[in-house]
């Protein structure tokens, strides 16, 4: 799963756990959730994070820096094929929405999910 911040209880993390199984088993894709500090640029560092995944080309970080309010997600080549920049940044609204109302978990569980369900979308074939 990648880093989780100590202020997470058992229950959360298996909130958490079980939402990344899922979309894994869903999209067949590796999903990883880190919450700590993001040295600046912030983007730099979840790229950096995001490459010492196992298999970075079919991998999605979501990377979250709660005390910056900073919100990073990076995803591998083979993932970019049908998780699309629009639907990443839906993603990311939904979870600064969830943020914003103090729902760290839910906010990370539901982006997992969602990352899924559209890395997960069949891809259009014209004739």
């Amino acid at each position: 799963m990648g880093s989780m911040s100590d202020g997470f209880s058992g229950a959360q993390r298996t909130v958490i756990d079980r939402a990344i199984r899922a979309a894994e088993t869903r999209s067949r894709f590796e999903f990883s959730v880190y919450v700590g500090e993001l040295a600046q640029p912030s983007r730099d560092t979840a790229r950096a994070l995001h490459a010492r995944l196992a298999a970075p080309t079919r991998s999605v970080l979501v990377a979250v820096d709660p005390r910056q309010r900073e919100l990073q997600i990076v995803t591998g080549a083979d993932v970019r094929r049908t998780l699309d920049d629009k639907s990443v940044g839906l993603v990311a609204t939904s979870m600064h929405a969830d943020f914003a109302a103090g729902d760290l978990v839910g906010g990370l569980s539901r982006a997992v999910t969602m990352l899924a369900e559209y890395a997960d979308a069949p891809e259009v074939m014209y004739r």
